[in-house]
């Protein structure tokens, strides 16, 4: 009789402490879905060489939750990480180991090379005229494939959460098929990567571009998608959802235009709100306490 007993209180209390566990766990993870969002501009690019490889897994030791990126396409169909479609003169040195100049620099179209051209452009020893603190070193514009793998491989022996990816379609209706591809033929690209390195619950897709998050919202509905607004958008907030047509994941505008109102809008809506680009600790720690879900920045190590 007292063996019957004690077997059954054992099985009590097991079951008891694996009811805490679950309990636990469930919290550890919707903690981590609702944590505030730390997001590091092109990687780090107040530190590093932007949208490079160094400049994001630099910007993983800094706790970032989120590294954000743009992505162009090149002739033969790469995506690879890129700002413009088209190589920048504040950053770009040439084969010959001259400097692009900004008369020229948007002949150097990226969609019409191919990318063992592309990988001809050093984008990382021009010292850049806004970031003295950048720190100069070689480094090209590379594969998305290359920096999913970089950060797979930084992950094996970080003991941090994975992070998210905040990924920019770079393109616009007026340079359709002349630097970039159609929307479509763009998302598709794209998703093909993120798809093959198995990350679509790690991704976020922005843009200014509406045309890639409808495309998104209608093809692959479980993509997770951030509307961009410039400061000098003249819509209201209404009509910029409107002209979408869907509710976003997140809403992200120029931080000069964020205030109580717009954040209290988002949140109605069941919108996350996160500014750009914030490159002052007294903003950060102002727009963070207005109740904004997090924040982007060229200097992670602000936070």
């Amino acid at each position: 009789m007292f063996i019957k007993l004690f077997s059954l209180i054992s099985i009590s209390l097991l079951t008891c402490t694996s009811t805490r566990k679950m309990t636990s766990n469930e919290s550890v993870q919707k903690n981590s879905q609702t944590a505030f969002d730390k997001e590091g501009h092109r990687g780090c690019r107040g530190l590093m060489p932007e949208n490079t490889v160094d400049a994001m897994t630099n910007a993983l030791g800094m706790g970032i939750t989120t590294l954000e990126m743009d992505v162009v396409i090149t002739k033969d169909k790469k995506v690879i990480l890129s700002h413009e479609p088209f190589f920048n003169h504040e950053i770009t040195t040439k084969p010959d180991g001259s400097f692009v100049t900004e008369a020229e620099e948007r002949s150097l179209n990226i969609f019409q090379m191919d990318y063992e051209t592309v990988k001809k452009y050093d984008v990382g020893l021009k010292p850049h005229p806004r970031f003295p603190k950048q720190e100069k070193r070689n480094a090209i514009k590379p594969l998305l494939s290359d920096v999913f793998d970089a950060v797979k491989s930084y992950m094996m022996t970080a003991r941090r959460p994975y992070p998210y990816f905040n990924i920019e379609t770079k393109c616009l209706p007026e340079t359709d098929g002349s630097y970039h591809p159609a929307p479509a033929e763009f998302v598709e690209l794209l998703m093909q990567v993120i798809n093959e390195k198995q990350l679509t619950e790690q991704v976020i897709i922005q843009s200014f571009d509406v045309r890639t998050l409808q495309y998104l919202h209608k093809n692959y509905p479980s993509i997770k998608t951030s509307l961009l607004i410039e400061g000098t958008d003249k819509q209201s907030f209404s009509e910029q959802l409107n002209k979408l047509g869907f509710t976003p994941d997140v809403y992200s505008p120029e931080y000069t235009i964020v205030n109580a109102g717009l954040i209290k809008a988002c949140h109605d809506k069941g919108i996350k709100i996160v500014p750009w680009t914030v490159n002052e600790k007294t903003e950060i720690e102002k727009l963070t306490a207005s109740g904004v879900d997090g924040i982007i920045t060229d200097y992670p190590d602000l936070f």
